[in-house]
């Protein structure tokens, strides 16, 4: 497993993590969710040995990683695709890492033919597709055959196979036991596949929990309701801490009510309801009202005649569910 214990980096003014522990288990995906500036990069790179910690620690199977005698067999990482000498051609690239760790040639053809680059595994890396690269790194972080993976954004320039390759590739791998440690902007893709979640802002952890608890997390139950008396319904329902929204589509959208509270309000009525569907959030509602104030770089709304509407905030909603998280 990955353990992080008051993990902090500063650079100079900047504090990029702000004293972050965590712990990324085994038989499970884990998502490393930010925005741009959170301390996503900084982190995965303090894991690596590839920054120092400015104080705190990380350990990879009970050990800083530079002090495995074999770190490829302990640990693969796909941190920077294009991190790979242009001139070089796959195999060749991946032969010298496996030659580094006395890893045989035959693992390099199977991790070529896994992550399907065998048409071009004999060409030179400079040719090659942002999705060929992401292919690549993915192939040298499982080269050892490691018990943790650890990959940033590795969906990034696949093309829709491959992004299902991967999706299925980390599941995988964590059904046979493995830590998988998995970042992306694409919030649809980790919906589908991360198990627990990690989300960091402004360097610090916001939240730590499995992506069912985060998803329940707003708190507020939400329902889409279908009823041939819809203004009866509405006005049966209207009460305090309750909103009621008419779609264009005909259904009504009732937050701050269970499904079983209208079911037996409408049925006490007399009202038919032909549709009663619980509603819970994205991924992605969930991630912006967690982030809502670590945003770093944040954009507004543009105003008729061009500018962005003054203290007019990018995204909104609920203050609630971070404390709801913690």
């Amino acid at each position: 497993m990955i353990q992080a214990t008051d993990l902090a980096k500063v650079y100079g003014e900047k504090t990029a993590v702000a004293g972050v522990t965590f712990t990324v288990e085994p038989g499970r995906v884990t998502g490393f969710l930010g925005p741009n500036g959170a301390g996503k990069s900084t982190t995965m790179r303090m894991i690596m040995g590839l920054d120092a910690p400015t104080r705190g620690t990380v350990t990879v199977n009970g050990e800083p990683y530079a002090r495995h005698r074999a770190p490829l067999r302990e640990i693969g990482a796909l941190l920077e695709a294009r991190a790979v000498h242009p001139g070089r051609s796959a195999f060749q690239h991946l032969h010298a890492l496996a030659a580094t760790h006395g890893i045989p040639s035959s693992r390099v053809g199977e991790v070529i033919d896994m992550t399907g680059l065998g048409a071009v595994a004999r060409k030179k890396v400079k040719g090659f597709s942002l999705g060929m690269g992401q292919r690549l790194g993915i192939a040298a972080a499982l080269l050892g055959d490691p018990q943790v993976v650890v990959l940033d954004e590795p969906v990034n320039g696949l093309d829709p196979e491959g992004v299902v390759w991967v999706r299925n590739l980390v599941t995988y791998l964590a059904s046979e036991g493995r830590t998988v440690f998995l970042s992306s902007h694409l919030m649809s893709e980790m919906a589908q596949t991360a198990d627990h979640l990690i989300v960091i802002g402004r360097g610090r952890i916001i939240a730590d929990a499995p992506i069912r608890d985060i998803l329940d997390g707003q708190g507020r139950a939400r329902s889409r309701v279908r009823t041939d008396s819809p203004a009866e319904l509405i006005a049966l329902l209207a009460r305090e801490g309750v909103s009621i929204a008419a779609q264009e589509d005909g259904h009504l959208e009732v937050t701050g009510l269970e499904p079983r509270e209208i079911a037996r309000a409408a049925l006490g009525a007399g009202i038919l309801v032909y549709e009663l569907t619980p509603l819970q959030a994205s991924l992605e509602e969930a991630y912006l009202q967690l982030t809502r104030d670590d945003v770093e770089y944040e954009s507004h709304p543009a105003q008729a005649g061009g500018g962005a509407a003054p203290g007019v905030p990018a995204t909104a909603g609920p203050a609630t569910l971070r404390e709801v998280i913690r």
